[in-house]
């Protein structure tokens, strides 16, 4: 009898992960959809039922696992935290972590006993020389290496992403062939837990209410205007500071405790280098390397040098919007792999 490997799949009823069940399905695997049950809410009700519309439509198995709890803590705490401490958080590279290589990783592969445990994103895992490394997927436009610099080789080495051989428009093809997903399932937010129309100010507003506070302009320490809470600005930020000037204004620092938001020229802000905590790597490196590196996700990758015991990164030319909380990531120069990555403080 010849064994059908076993594969889940984890599912948010989107296009993305219901193309990645079918894809998976048709390269013979015995596929089982999981949904992580993030937050109380018709919105997450919403997912796990349009999940399972489409793992009917699949034939094929499909759990909901409330993983709230721990989603709560991770990611929304982390995020509101953040804020009110002045950092810029990213919460898709903690709930890539925590809960889809965390508690959704954990729990479907010890309860089901899969092979390999695949998600939509779009991105390439190969095996050399016995090290697992993460490439950048056919369509450099998707590529989400920067969201997955945490994941260990434990997990890289029982893990499959079936878009990594795909544009988006041919995933969208596959998906009108097929009529998946259902007409209700929206296109993945960057924040899954702000629902629109609510926008992150809007939440942070509802959340910390308004705090009067100051802009002080930061090259000469003059007060210019007045604001109603740091957590509404972040670094390299431009528009909504309201304020008349000689010259644009950029937010180029923020004192929480103080409550002061330091403005100033574009000029000012840029920076030669950084610090990080929390760096993680894909696979063993040197103290000390070149990369191609990025400090926001939407950025083109800039060259410089990681030296991992000083956690400082030196770049060869200045770059913009040195913003911390955020996320800054390593490439290899060579062949744009993922090396790894930390948090900018």
């Amino acid at each position: 009898m010849t064994y059908m490997k076993k594969a889940i799949v984890a599912m948010s009823g989107g296009l993305d992960s219901s193309v990645t069940a079918l894809i998976l399905q048709k390269e013979g695997y015995e596929v089982i959809g999981v949904t992580g049950l993030m937050l109380d809410t018709p919105q997450a009700e919403l997912v796990c039922n349009n999940a399972k519309a489409v793992a009917d439509k699949l034939g094929i198995e499909h759990h909901v696992i409330d993983v709230s709890e721990k989603f709560n803590k991770e990611v929304v705490s982390y995020f509101e935290n953040s804020y009110k401490t002045g950092l810029t958080p990213n919460p898709c590279i903690q709930c890539n972590k925590f809960i889809k290589w965390g508690e959704l990783f954990d729990t479907s592969m010890q309860k089901f006993g899969a092979d390999v445990f695949a998600t939509g994103h779009y991105a390439e895992i190969r095996c050399i020389d016995g090290v697992y490394k993460l490439y950048p997927a056919k369509d450099e436009k998707k590529d989400q290496l920067y969201f997955l610099y945490k994941l260990s080789q434990d997990v890289l080495a029982r893990t499959v992403f079936p878009l990594c051989k795909y544009e988006k428009q041919e995933v969208r093809q596959i998906a009108e062939e097929y009529n998946l997903p259902p007409k209700s399932a929206k296109e993945s937010q960057d924040i899954c837990f702000i629902q629109k129309p609510c926008t992150t100010k809007k939440y942070l507003l509802d959340k910390f209410d308004t705090n009067e506070g100051v802009f002080v302009e930061k090259s000469t320490g003059k007060v210019i205007g007045r604001h109603d809470g740091f957590y509404q600005y972040t670094i390299g930020q431009r528009k909504g500071i309201g304020i008349a000037y000689p010259y644009p204004l950029y937010v180029l620092g923020i004192d929480a405790e103080k409550n002061i938001v330091y403005l100033g020229k574009e000029e000012e802000n840029y920076f030669c280098s950084l610090s990080l905590k929390d760096i993680s790597f894909s696979y063993p490196v040197e103290n000390k390397f070149n990369a191609m590196v990025k400090i926001r996700y939407n950025m083109a990758a800039k060259p410089g040098m990681v030296d991992v015991a000083a956690r400082r990164v030196v770049f060869d030319t200045p770059v913009n919007s040195v913003t911390p909380g955020q996320a800054c990531v390593f490439y290899s120069p060579e062949d744009g792999h993922l090396i790894g990555g930390g948090e900018i403080e």
